[in-house]
């Protein structure tokens, strides 16, 4: 997938999936021999906010990046029905904290920083948006590789949830492009293919990330937390409920991306959500490709499974590859 002329390759890990700066976490080295390897995938950093946040995972040093304990009590894991609920509440740093340690200066792959702006006014999220421009752009210089930009628009670990209007999406593109780097914009399956639409004609939306997590209290009708959980009542309710990711998805994030199609959406899609393994990639590259007029118009992102299949990843993501390549010359 070409954004600006930059190729940022057919396969991602989502945001979250590999820390801020590519590290992982402390499991990943112990399962490597094992398959968990995002080798041949596309970095994509964690998501954080301008400001330093503390959200609800400790860290060890207060250093905003490194879980303290082994297994937080914000995640819940379900290896059996594939199901991940998280409410790590978007524990950072801080932008101007992880710009000073200098590592993504010194990535050599073309990679994604993920944001998200965090305010309950839409004024005030959008002066976090020129902040985050003002920050970040004198850096810019110093990255050996080429960045784009994920924003977070729907993070379900906001103190302040709620899906953002095309108009208030616009307005964050326009102070955005000022970076001058590729944007995607990075949604969850509730907002309409309407907005969508609208959203698509911005000049600097180059892309569109479907989806993120599904907030605890979303989409009853269509996930039946009981089925899933054994409870109507979110593990993690102390924590607002946390974000619902894993296997359910996928249908979902697929459904919703074959009708954006259809609607008209043409700009690439970055299809994320669900995929546990290489037929599950498959059918992903499949939706997104199959009814755009443009053989570039799309990728994939992979997250939960490095927890919940991690000796998978690195054969999906060897798969996925070759069929993207397959779809992609034809």
């Amino acid at each position: 997938m070409h954004l600006r002329g930059i190729d940022f390759g057919h396969v991602m890990n989502a945001s979250g999936a590999r820390n801020f700066f590519g590290q992982g976490y402390w499991f990943h080295p112990w399962l490597r021999p094992f398959g968990l390897s995002f080798k041949n995938s596309t970095f994509v950093a964690k998501t954080t906010p301008l400001d330093p946040r503390k959200g609800y995972m400790t860290t060890k040093n207060d250093d905003g990046m490194t879980p303290k304990k082994l297994f937080p009590d914000c995640i819940v894991v379900d290896h059996l029905k594939q199901t991940v609920l998280n409410a790590v509440g978007l524990t950072s740093p801080g932008l101007k904290a992880l710009l000073k340690y200098g590592y993504w200066q010194r990535i050599r792959h073309p990679f994604l920083i993920s944001f998200a702006a965090l305010s309950d006014s839409v004024e005030s999220r959008l002066n976090e948006y020129k902040a985050f421009v003002a920050l970040i752009k004198p850096q810019l210089r110093y990255f050996r590789a080429p960045v784009g930009l994920e924003i977070n628009f729907v993070c379900p670990n906001k103190d302040h949830v709620s899906m953002p209007t095309a108009e208030e999406v616009w307005e964050a593109l326009s102070i955005l492009s000022g970076l001058d780097i590729p944007l995607v914009a990075k949604m969850n399956i509730r907002i309409s293919h309407k907005a969508c639409l609208e959203i698509q004609k911005h000049r600097a939306c180059d892309a569109l990330c479907m989806s993120n997590t599904i907030r605890w209290d979303e989409l009853p009708q269509f996930i039946d937390r009981n089925a899933w959980f054994g409870t109507t009542i979110s593990p993690l309710e102390k924590y607002g409920g946390g974000g619902f990711s894993g296997a359910p998805l996928f249908s979902l994030v697929s459904g919703w991306i074959r009708e954006a199609r259809r609607s008209g959406f043409h700009k690439p899609i970055i299809g994320c959500g669900g995929i546990m393994c290489g037929q599950d990639a498959r059918n992903m590259f499949d939706t997104i490709f199959d009814a755009a007029l443009d053989a570039n118009v799309g990728a994939i992102q992979i997250g939960s499974v490095a927890m919940l299949r991690p000796h998978r990843v690195r054969s999906i993501i060897r798969y996925a590859n070759v069929h993207a390549q397959t779809k992609t010359s034809r």
